[in-house]
């Protein structure tokens, strides 16, 4: 599904990733946990698209996205699902609404952009909140609101950059159960955090990175193994 081969990003004189070799497969669900600085953003940035590796091949379902061209692109981001820390949810736009939209720039029709917005919701469990607006919700109903935007057209994959970093220890449970599920029904996941304790609980795999370099790469029954 992903695979990197001696990924290497540079900026500048800095090395933001050194020869990262790394392959997720399809329906797998994946942390990438480091200190700040060590490369979760700057890898999650590459499969958005929004960077390009200095060096080395980064394939997701067979595409070269270094092959990409400028006009590619977006159709390419427009396949994926995306969730942010920090929500990025319209405030003047209902729930309903702010979950629609991406199905409306991908140009689905009123009938299934309906369908699958509500299906969304109500997987999130905030199908009864659809016509409220953001500033109405707590911040885990926030974040459930920018996942089921995200997962509404049914993505392959789903990255996620630090969602629980605003959350309570509780909260931050219910929304990795969430990710499970997804996984689950065959969405691969690589979701991107500093919560090492969270990640442990979860008994799902676990890559590290330290300084752009990766150094771990466990899986949870290994990790808990007495």
């Amino acid at each position: 599904m992903v695979v990197f081969e001696h990924i290497r990003k540079r900026y500048g004189e800095l090395d933001a990733l050194l020869d990262i070799n790394l392959e997720v497969k399809a329906g797998e669900l994946a942390f990438i946990t480091g200190h700040s600085g060590a490369g979760k953003s700057t890898l999650l940035r590459l499969l958005m698209g929004m960077e390009k590796a200095t060096h080395g091949n980064l394939s997701v379902q067979g595409l070269n996205l270094g092959s990409l061209s400028a006009r590619q692109l977006p159709h390419y981001r427009r396949s994926l699902g995306v969730v942010f820390q920090d929500h990025r949810l319209l405030d003047d736009r209902s729930v309903m609404d702010n979950v629609a939209l991406p199905l409306e720039i991908k140009g689905f029709s009123h009938v299934d952009i309906k369908r699958r917005a509500q299906a969304a919701l109500d997987k999130v469990g905030l199908l009864d909140k659809a016509q409220r607006f953001p500033q109405a919700l707590s911040g885990g109903e926030q974040q459930r609101v920018g996942i089921a935007r995200a997962v509404a057209h049914r993505p392959s994959l789903l990255l996620a950059d630090e969602p629980t970093g605003n959350l309570d220890p509780a909260l931050s449970r219910n929304i990795m159960s969430l990710f499970a599920q997804f996984g689950a029904i065959g969405v691969t996941c690589i979701i991107a955090t500093h919560d090492i304790e969270l990640v442990r609980a979860s008994r799902l795999r676990r890559i590290a990175l330290e300084r752009g370099q990766l150094v771990q790469d466990l899986e949870a029954a290994r990790e808990h193994t007495p």
